[in-house]
This record gives structure tokens, sequence and C-alpha cells, in this order.
């Protein structure tokens, strides 16, 4: 790779890193290249990306940007996972960790806060941006029906009542 190309790099990781919401690192060693382009898909699923770059281009990247403090993780092996939801990247790769041995996952950083492989666990467990979404909309939906029914139940009791009177007309 030539200067131009690692300038180029530097400066795209720099990007990714000042833009994502949440950045976590982990080991591949052993991981197959299927094993790689599944977990590349998941996260592109799920709106995250993988990006496994050289250790010392990452470290370079990192300086000046709010998850700096995953520098002193970019040791051996190492992948990026990234996503502007914080939520995201973490639970593709913490499933991903419990399915397949191989990837071990490091650590991470969510704005400023630096997390350690329980904290991206536990980043992983809360519930993605897009479920929030729907708990709020079916929150506020909610209301409306109750008031609809609410409404609707003394006129449909009022039904009945005369239901039951013509019922028993007609039978007499």
């Amino acid at each position: 790779m030539d200067r131009t190309a690692k300038a180029d790099l530097v400066s795209t990781l720099n990007g990714v890193f000042n833009q994502s919401a949440v950045v976590v690192v982990a080991h591949y060693k052993g991981l197959t290249v299927a094993d790689m382009q599944k977990l590349r898909t998941q996260m592109k699923q799920a709106g995250a990306t993988v990006k496994v770059a050289k250790n010392s281009l990452a470290g370079i990247a990192l300086d000046g940007t709010d998850v700096s403090s995953i520098k002193p993780l970019l040791k051996g092996p190492t992948l990026l996972a990234y996503s502007g939801d914080p939520v995201a990247a973490a639970k593709v790769a913490v499933d991903f960790a419990k399915a397949n041995d191989k990837l071990v996952i490091l650590g991470g950083a969510m704005g400023k806060t630096a997390l350690n492989p329980d904290g991206v666990k536990a980043l992983a467990s809360l519930p993605s941006l897009d479920e929030l979404r729907g708990k709020l909309v079916g929150l506020i939906q909610a209301p409306a029906t109750k008031i609809a029914q609410v409404v609707n139940a003394p006129a449909a009791k009022l039904a009945r009542v005369f239901g039951a009177y013509a019922k028993k007309d007609e039978a007499a």
C-alpha cells in the first residue's frame, strides 16, 4: 500500500470514528472467509459495518476522536464493527460471537465512554432504535384504541338490551 492510499484510509477511518455512535473491537483469528462474509452480511442487514484495517493506521485515525479510548485494544488481528445506531453493531457482534467462538470481543466505545467486553454485551442486550420506535408508536396508539372502546361500549350495551327485548317480545 503506498503512502497516498494509507493517507486516504486514515482519513476515511477518521470520518467513520467521528460519525459512528458505537465502535466494537474484536479478534477474528481463526475465522474462515465464509464466516467473515456471514458476519459482514449480518452487520449490513442491521445497518452496521465491519472493517479490518492495519492497527497502526487505525490508531492514527483514532487520534482526536471521541472513541480514541479503544486504541489500546488494537493489538493482533482485530476488526472494527461500527454503526450509527448505538446498539446495532454491538448486538450483531455479540450474537455472532455466541455462535462462533473464534470471534472474541475485546471491548469498544460509545462516544467518549469506553466499554469492556461486558459493557458491549450489556449494550447488545438493549433494544435497538427501531424496536424502541415501534414500542413508542404502540404506546401512543394504545390510548386512542382504548378511548374508542370506551366510547363505543355504552352504545353496544344499549344495542344488546334492545336486542334482548326484541327477542323477548317475539317469543311471547
